[in-house]
């Protein structure tokens, strides 16, 4: 393994010399620092992790918690999106990523634990269940959290814009002449929520109200569920012009119910989604949805993250909105002139 000594011998400088250039010091001159990082670099020099640390008390290692409820692990194209952002900015500011489970090696663990255990700067908290105790317990130890469309008090979150995302979707719908308009919506959670409120926002802005049956319940990336509730929906004595749907991915169940029922999208029925992931834009008709920037929702947890880590006594708590942009396709019917 090279050393510094071995990078001093080649560069005729000491090794303290070669100490500071490698760490920012500004006492040397620039062709020296030129000329270490080059020679270090073309030696394939790695700093040792367990001396640095000893120095810097910081591990270079980010915990990133994600719980998995739909068992689609990291086939799930949007929270795939945001760990590879999270993954990218993370490796780009000199970070590792470890994935924190209540698992090690077959014995239970709480998630603080396995941070410690992992010597975790600061963890990234992506999708679980906030309101469990071991996820409180990990928010309110020491270690430095930045979480993901969920908001705790002094703690920064990055939060994709849910209530202008559904209000945008829902306008668009009443711009296209539909005012029996059905939201299928995800479990109760503070994402929902809002988007909730967007949703009925846009509807008060124009003086709509939609039945009570209109509302649905149904799960996040469950086509099998959206499927069922678009049954029911349009099977009401007076059915929807118009379904919103949780995601891009549970509309698919929406699209073959719609299909069994020989209905077509959009002559019989309108629909929109939400995410904008990349399938979506395959589909005939194109799926009108809400693009989420998921890969800068990472990015921006990682940024945020690091700042937490290495300027813990000044860096202030915020919550992050990342915007995103209405993806207009074919599957919404104008059913009046605009």
């Amino acid at each position: 393994m090279v050393t510094i000594k071995d990078i001093s011998r080649k560069c005729g400088v000491s090794p303290a010399t070669v100490s500071k250039a490698l760490n920012g010091y500004g006492d040397i001159s620039k062709e020296t620092v030129a000329l270490v990082k080059r020679t270090a670099q073309e030696m394939h020099y790695l700093p040792n992790a367990a001396a640095r640390m000893l120095k810097t008390n910081i591990s270079h290692n980010i915990g990133v918690l994600f719980v998995d409820e739909t068992m689609c692990g990291l086939t799930h194209e949007y929270f795939a999106a945001i760990l590879n952002g999270t993954r990218e900015e993370a490796e780009r500011l000199g970070y590792d990523i470890t994935f924190i489970s209540q698992k090690l090696g077959g014995d239970d663990i709480s998630f603080l634990e396995h941070c410690r255990y992992r010597k975790c700067d600061g963890v990234v908290i992506a999708s679980v269940d906030f309101e469990s105790k071991p996820v409180i317990e990990l928010v309110r130890s020491e270690v430095p959290v930045v979480t993901i469309d969920y908001s705790f008090n002094n703690v920064s979150c990055v939060m994709s814009d849910n209530v202008e995302g559904a209000y945008s979707l829902t306008s668009y719908l009443v711009e296209c002449g539909h005012k029996k308009i059905a939201f299928i919506h995800g479990e109760t959670t503070s994402v929902t929520n809002r988007r909730l409120q967007g949703f009925y926002r846009a509807l008060d802005e124009n003086g709509l109200i939609v039945p009570e049956e209109y509302v649905i319940s149904g799960k996040y990336h469950d086509p099998k569920v959206s499927g069922e509730e678009t049954r029911r929906l349009m099977t009401l004595p007076e059915p929807p012009t118009a379904i919103l749907y949780p995601d891009d991915f549970s509309y698919l169940g929406g699209m073959a119910e719609l299909e069994k029922m020989n209905l077509s999208i959009p002559e019989d029925v309108s629909v929109a989604a939400y995410d904008g992931i990349n399938m979506s834009q395959v589909l005939r008709p194109k799926l009108t949805t809400y693009y989420q920037d998921a890969a800068e929702i990472g990015k921006a947890s990682a940024r945020k993250l690091v700042e937490t880590i290495e300027n813990r006594k000044s860096c202030v708590a915020q919550q992050i909105k990342v915007s995103g942009k209405l993806l207009k396709g074919c599957s919404v019917k104008q059913i009046q002139p605009r």
